[in-house]
Order: C-alpha cells, then structure tokens, then sequence
C-alpha cells in the first residue's frame, strides 16, 4: 500500500527539484553573461584594450586579463575598478563604465563573474 503514496510524493520532489535552480548552474550562467559582455564589442568591449583567453583580436593597451582572482581577491575592487577606473587612477585610458552608465551595476557584477575565473 505504500508503494502508490510514495510514487507522486517522489515525482513531486522531482518536479520541484527539477524547476529550481540550481547555485552552481546560476553562477555559470552569470559568467556566461559576464564574457558574453567583455567579448561584445558595442558593450563591455574588453577585448579594444586586454588580452583574454577565448578572446579574437586583442588589445595591447592594458594588460593581459588573466590571474585575476589572485591580484584582486577582494571582489568589492574589481567592481570599483570598472565602475570608475578614472576615480583610482586618473591617468587611466579605461573608461569609467559604471560612472558613465555605459554598463548596469548587474552587468559589472556579471563581468566580475568572468573575470574572476581567469
């Protein structure tokens, strides 16, 4: 007899299970929106200035995106950094996307996402 109670309670916590997302898979998702940005060239444009790995046609200004976790390990500098690269270092050619509203603070974020797996 408990056989036909347990089959819907076990396909209901399947179903719902199913529908959430999971932490991982909503982290790949913002990497995935952070390098689709810093690849686009009409939006986060990284690639004008900096080397990055999976990146076509380079810049040579800035420097090479990679090791980003390890000289940046506090997050809070890297999104500061591209919000308003201008207002750390005033000789900077980077612009300031958040500042100039050139990127969201969400689509920094996703940037900062990506960033950090190099």
């Amino acid at each position: 007899m408990a056989r036909p109670v347990l089959i819907p309670a076990l396909a209901l916590a399947l179903l719902v299970g199913a529908a959430l997302p999971s932490a991982p898979a909503a982290a790949q998702s913002a990497v995935a929106e952070g390098q689709a940005l810093a690849f686009d060239r009409g939006k986060g444009n990284c690639l004008t200035c900096h080397e990055i790995k999976g990146g076509d046609l380079p810049g040579t200004i800035g420097p090479a995106l990679k090791d980003i976790k390890r000289k940046y390990p506090n997050r809070d500098d890297l999104v500061a950094i591209l919000h308003d690269e201008p207002k750390r270092n005033p000789q900077t050619v980077m612009p300031p996307f958040g500042r100039n509203l050139i990127l969201t603070d969400k689509e920094i974020n996703a940037i900062v996402d990506f960033l950090q797996t190099l």
